[in-house]
């Protein structure tokens, strides 16, 4: 645990086990500068409750002496500056004489997560999903430094899922159709899923080769349950798509296809 905290630690201070984010800067010597970085090929961080997470942290680095490296890559939630994340390494490739690529790999233990906060008061595991930062510091070939604690922002999500079943099937033409679902969404304090409750989702529909498209909404109730009914005209799939949130992905459920006669 100790070299965990070590690594998200290098811009930011350890209050009981806790990364605190100082407020944004950047500060240095001399023209090096991180000109552009990408967080997971732009992509959510997605983190569930069993697989541990990798992810790259991939910044274009220029100066005119040429680049030595990266130190002090790190990554924090940039609202409360929770960062149970580990650095594992960077390496840099040289694009030319004045710049360079280095991505870094950075992972995320969803069994860590909890233990992070663990003793602090009020501690909330899952208040680690939202809008994170990356910080890093780019060190140049002629001594040049840049110190920066937020070259990006990107969303570390918990993981969901969704699923859809529709009855009768087959079922008659004209007849009713019961569509149902559950939502469910990762909690890390006791890496289970649980109900995600109260959230809007989309029924959508498509006839065989053609393309989903929505035809009503429903919520999810307190055990995340979702119920519908819908008129029987045609053959086709019946899905539930859920659009996520700031802390949740984006789900759709696999297609349940239905015969009507």
């Amino acid at each position: 645990m100790r070299r965990r905290i070590a690594a998200v630690s290098v811009v930011a201070t350890v209050i009981t086990g806790i990364a605190v984010a100082p407020a944004a800067h950047a500060e240095g010597r001399g023209d090096i500068r991180i000109t552009k970085t990408v967080v997971n090929d732009g992509r959510n961080v997605i983190v569930g409750v069993k697989n541990i997470k990798r992810f790259p942290i991939t910044m274009t680095i220029k100066d005119n002496s040429g680049v030595k490296g990266v130190s002090g890559v790190s990554a924090i939630n940039a609202s409360n500056g929770h960062g149970p994340v580990s650095h594992l390494g960077t390496t840099c490739r040289k694009v030319s004489a004045t710049t360079s690529v280095c991505t870094a790999t950075m992972e995320i233990n969803p069994a860590w997560i909890d233990s992070y906060g663990s003793g602090n008061e009020g501690w909330n595991a899952n208040a680690v999903a939202g809008i994170w930062r990356a910080d890093a510091t780019a060190h140049a070939n002629d001594g040049d430094y840049w110190i920066s604690d937020y070259i990006a922002s990107f969303k570390v999500k918990r993981a969901a899922t969704l699923t859809t079943d529709a009855t009768p099937e087959p079922v008659s033409k004209g007849g009713t159709l019961t569509v149902t679902g559950k939502l469910m969404r990762a909690n890390w304090t006791d890496l289970k899923y649980h109900a995600f409750t109260k959230q809007v989702v989309k029924l959508q529909y498509k006839k065989p080769g053609g393309s989903y498209h929505t035809v009503k909404t429903a919520t999810t109730d307190s055990k995340g349950h979702l119920r519908t009914t819908v008129k029987a005209t045609a053959s086709g799939s019946w899905r539930w798509a859920f659009l996520g949130t700031t802390t949740t992905m984006k789900v759709v459920s696999t297609g349940d296809a239905v015969t009507v006669k």
